[in-house]
């Protein structure tokens, strides 16, 4: 499956650019394979992303700005704080609905 991103190419917003930035070299790093879906380029990918925010899970108007993750079609929850939390405490595949890797499948 491939986690995608919820990305906007034009943001003003220097907080938003940042957090982008962050989700994007911390799955480059792992080697998460991931797939940027530009909101602000793209109304398909907009509707898509709207689309596969579960009702109870749909956020606020201010806190549907991205980066909101995905592994394939669900939703991983946005930004704000569980992507970032679970970089901290190390649970980012679980997050991403990922086997975790052994440190001998980690690619050298």
């Amino acid at each position: 499956m491939v986690n995608r991103v919820s990305i906007a190419s034009s943001s003003s917003f220097v907080a938003i650019k940042k957090k982008q930035q962050d989700v994007d070299r911390f799955l480059e790093a792992d080697k998460i394979e991931c797939e940027g879906l530009n909101i602000k380029m793209s109304e398909e990918h907009r509707q898509w992303m709207f689309k596969n925010i579960p009702l109870e899970k749909k956020p606020t108007w201010d806190k549907r700005l991205p980066p909101q993750i995905f592994n394939g079609d669900r939703y991983c929850e946005n930004n704000d704080f569980f992507f970032f939390e679970s970089k901290e405490t190390n649970t980012v595949f679980s997050f991403l609905g990922l086997k975790p890797r052994l440190a001998s499948e980690a690619e050298p």
